[in-house]
């Protein structure tokens, strides 16, 4: 299965009765397992939570925590990029050079690096006294 068709098939399944805008991701992990997510709504968090980070969440359960690609796909004029927060969680696992693709579900895409969709990233580095 590639990404697309896997962010795509959990794209149907996002539950977004608030917003009505759902969203899709897929990761593939170092070891080419794929896994995706979707956005959940709910009444106290309309804005709900991220299909980027149960994507990530369903790849850190099954053991793994390095990404290798990303994909997310939304229905949108034009290719959706994840949030902020979603875009420090994606950091978190990903090297800068990882490829990000952001797709509409009319076929437009754009395809940047981690280092594209978050410069300035906080690292564990900035933590670190020398």
């Amino acid at each position: 299965m590639t990404l697309l068709a896997a962010a795509t098939a959990v794209r149907d399944r996002a539950y977004a009765p608030y917003s009505r805008f759902k969203v899709g991701a897929a990761i593939r992990a170092a070891s080419g397992a794929i896994y995706s997510g979707c956005n959940v709504e709910n009444v106290a968090y309309p804005e709900g939570t991220c299909a980027e980070a149960g994507a990530i969440a369903a790849m850190v359960a099954a053991g793994e925590t390095v990404i290798a690609e990303v994909l997310v796909i939304a229905d949108s004029p034009a290719p959706v990029p994840p949030c902020g927060g979603c875009r420090q969680k994606i950091a978190e696992f990903a090297a800068q050079d990882v490829g990000v693709t952001l797709c509409t579900t009319d076929g437009a895409s754009l395809r940047m690096s981690v280092a594209d969709l978050l410069p300035g990233v906080f690292a564990a580095a900035h933590m670190v006294r020398t």
